[in-house]
């Protein structure tokens, strides 16, 4: 398991910050570094295909009891390829704060 980011210090990052235990994006809150926007997703159109399940490269796409494919923002870093990926376009990038 990952030390919280909070603990740790400049003394223990690796070299080059090299990602040393694959898998710790789970561990952190990797939706703080988005600074554009962020999907959103109208499930009156939503089809529940799961193309942004799928394309997703940060696996923040998750399925709800609804079967709805909804981002988690704590992961989500807002690059938008759920959005250009939907084929019934219910995702659009709306900017922070929305």
């Amino acid at each position: 398991m990952a030390k919280p980011i909070t603990q740790i210090t400049w003394k223990e990052l690796e070299p080059g910050c090299v990602i040393v235990e694959p898998g710790n994006a789970r561990e952190y809150r990797t939706g703080d570094w988005r600074t554009v926007g962020h999907p959103k997703v109208d499930t009156e159109r939503c089809i529940k295909c799961a193309q942004c399940y799928i394309f997703c490269p940060d696996a923040a796409i998750e399925r709800n009891e609804q079967g709805y494919f909804l981002p988690n923002l704590y992961y989500c870093k807002g690059c938008g390829i759920c959005a250009h990926e939907c084929p019934v376009k219910c995702i659009e990038m709306v900017p922070e704060g929305e």
